[in-house]
C-alpha cells in the first residue's frame, strides 16, 4: 500500500559531472526512530563547475518535510551521503574543495564528516575530521562510500584515489578513528595493458566490524580496437567500461586484510554494461546481491560479436564467506524472448529477515502494453524468487536511495523511497509503501531497534 507520494525539493543542473543520485552505492535517505533525514544537493548560481554545489539537510517528522541545513561554507561537486546510528546520531560525508572561491575546474578536496542529533535537529552539527593513512590525493571526483552499523554506531568511510587504490578509515562506537588502510583495486592481467580495475558506485556493508564491498570497473576503455571505433561514433578520445562486478570483504575491519577479489559477474567479451544494485548482509552472515546486466554494446555487435544476442536481466547472487553459491536470474528480456527491462534495483529487509528487491521496468508487454512501473520481489530462502507485485505509485520512481541497513537504518516493515521520478528528472521526491500488512501510516511507527539488532546482539 503506498501511503505518502510527496516532492521534496528540485535541482537546477550544474554541469560538473554529478547529480543528486550520483553516489548510488551509498544512500542520502535514513531513519533513525520515527524520524526521516534526507540530504539535498543545490547548485550554486554564478558559480563555476566543478565545484559549484553545496550539501542540503532535510528531516521529516509527522507530515512534511522541513529544510534544517545547509552548507554555509563549502562548494563541491557530489551529493553528500548519509548514515545513521540507533542512538539518535545522523552522519553526513562532505566533500569541500580547497581551491579558492570563484576558481573553476576541480583541484583537491577535504574529507569530513558532520553529526547532527535527532534530539537537537536544529542544533549546530558537529564536525568530524576523518583520520587516514594518505591525505595527499583526495580530489574533487572522491566516489566515497559511507556505511554504518546502526545498532553499534560505528561507520566507514572509503574514498577513490585515482585509478590505484580507495583509502578507507574506520569510526568506532567511541568516536575514535581508530582503524585506516587502503583497498588495492582488482589487477586486470588479462588486458592488452595490464592494469588496475578501479572500481565505482560500490555496495559497502558494515556489519559487527565485518566490512563488505561490491562495486564495477569503471575505467578507460581497455581494448584498443573498441575505443578507436567508439571515438568514431562520439567523437570523443575516452570511454569507460562499466562491466565487470567484483566483491571483497573482511571478517574484522580493525584487524584483518580484505580478501583476494572474487568476480561476481562480466560481460567484457561483447562490451556490456554492468550496475550495481544492492548487497544484504543475512543474519546467517551470507551475503544477498542483486545488479543489473546488459549483455551488448549493440553499436558494436556488426563489427566485433555478430552473432551476440542483446539481453538485459535482474540478477541475483548468495555468497557464503565470500564466495558465491548460487547466482540466478530473476527477470530478464532478450532478443528471442522480448518483456519488460529491469534497473534500479534495491533491496529492502523487515525486521524478521524478509528481504524484498524494489525496482523499475520498462517495455512493452506481449499484447503491446507500454509500461513503466515499480515492482517488489520478495526473495525466499536460498535465493529463490518469489511473489512479485506492482506498487502503485502516480509517477514511477526510474533511480531511487533507500532507508537501507548498510547506512543504519533499521528494518522494519515499510518501505522509504527518495529519488527521481518518470518525467521529472530534476526533482527529488519522497514515497513511502507498507509492506507485509503493515498498518502504520505517514511517517509510520518508530522500528523497535530491539527487534532490528543482529542475532549476535539479541
Amino acid at each position: 500500500m503506498v501511503q505518502v507520494q510527496e516532492e521534496l525539493y528540485e535541482f537546477q543542473p550544474a554541469n560538473n559531472g554529478a547529480g543528486p543520485m550520483w553516489c548510488s552505492g551509498s544512500t542520502c535517505l535514513v531513519r533513525v526512530g520515527d524520524q526521516l533525514w534526507a540530504s539535498g544537493l543545490e547548485t550554486l548560481p554564478g558559480v563555476p563547475p566543478l565545484n559549484n554545489c553545496r550539501w542540503m539537510l532535510f528531516r521529516r517528522h509527522g507530515e512534511g518535510w522541513e529544510k534544517l541545513h545547509v552548507d554555509q561554507t563549502g562548494r563541491t561537486r557530489e551529493p553528500c551521503p548519509l548514515a545513521a546510528s540507533y542512538d539518535g546520531r545522523v552522519f553526513l560525508s562532505a566533500n569541500p574543495t580547497l581551491a579558492p572561491p570563484g576558481q573553476a575546474g576541480g583541484g583537491p578536496a577535504r574529507p569530513e564528516i558532520w553529526q547532527f542529533s535527532t534530539t537537537q535537529p536544529k542544533a549546530p552539527p558537529q564536525r568530524l575530521v576523518p583520520v587516514w593513512s594518505d591525505t595527499r590525493a583526495f580530489t574533487e571526483h572522491s566516489y566515497r562510500s559511507l556505511a554504518a552499523d546502526g545498532p553499534r554506531g560505528e561507520l566507514i568511510l572509503f574514498q577513490n584515489v585515482g585509478y590505484t587504490h580507495a583509502e578507507w578509515t574506520f569510526c568506532d562506537r567511541a568516536g575514535n578513528w581508530s582503524a585506516q588502510g587502503r583497498l588495492t583495486w582488482p589487477w586486470g592481467a588479462d588486458y592488452e595493458t595490464p592494469q588496475p580495475i578501479r572500481l565505482c558506485y560500490p555496495n559497502v556493508a558494515l556489519k559487527d566490524r565485518a566490512v563488505y564491498f561490491c562495486g564495477v570497473s569503471d575505467i578507460l576503455e581497455p581494448r584498443r580496437a573498441w575505443r578507436e571505433f567508439k571515438k568514431q561514433l562520439t567523437g570523443r578520445d575516452w570511454d569507460y567500461d562499466f562491466r565487470r562486478l567484483f566483491f571483497t570483504w573482511t571478517p574484522d575491519i580493525t584487524r584483518q586484510p580484505f580478501a583476494q577479489w572474487v568476480e561476481i559477474a562480466s560481460r567484457e567479451s561483447t562490451c556490456g554494461w554492468i550496475s550495481p544494485g544492492d548487497l544484504w548482509v543475512g543474519p546467517d552472515g551470507a551475503v544477498h546481491l542483486v545488479w543489473i546486466e546488459r549483455a551488448l554494446d549493440e553499436r558494436l555487435r556488426p563489427k566485433f560479436f555478430p552473432e551476440a544476442k542483446q539481453s538485459y536481466a535482474l540478477n541475483y547472487a548468495l555468497l557464503r564467506q565470500g564466495r558465491p553459491v548460487l547466482r540466478r536470474t530473476l527477470l530478464e528480456a532478450t532478443e528471442d524472448t522480448p518483456g519488460l527491462i529491469p534497473s534500479a534495483a534495491r533491496f529492502h529487509a523487515t525486521p524478521d529477515h524478509r528481504l524484498v528487491v524494489f525496482f523499475h521496468v520498462q517495455g512493452r508487454t506481449p499484447e503491446g502494453q507500454t509500461v513503466s512501473e515499480n515492482r517488489l520481489m520478495e526473495i525466499l530462502p536460498e535465493g529463490r524468487p518469489g511473489q512479485t507485485v506492482t506498487v502503485r505509485f502516480q509517477k514511477p520512481f526510474v533511480s531511487c536511495f533507500t532507508t537501507t541497513v548498510r547506512a543504519g537504518s533499521p528494518p522494519w516493515n515499510h518501505l522509504d523511497v527518495l529519488g527521481v521520478r518518470e518525467g521529472a528528472p530534476w526533482r527529488i521526491a519522497y514515497a513511502q509503501v507498507a509492506l507485509f500488512g503493515s498498518k502504520a501510516a505517514g511517517g509510520g511507527q518508530e522500528p523497535d531497534p530491539s527487534t532490528a539488532r543482529p542475532d549476535s546482539q539479541r
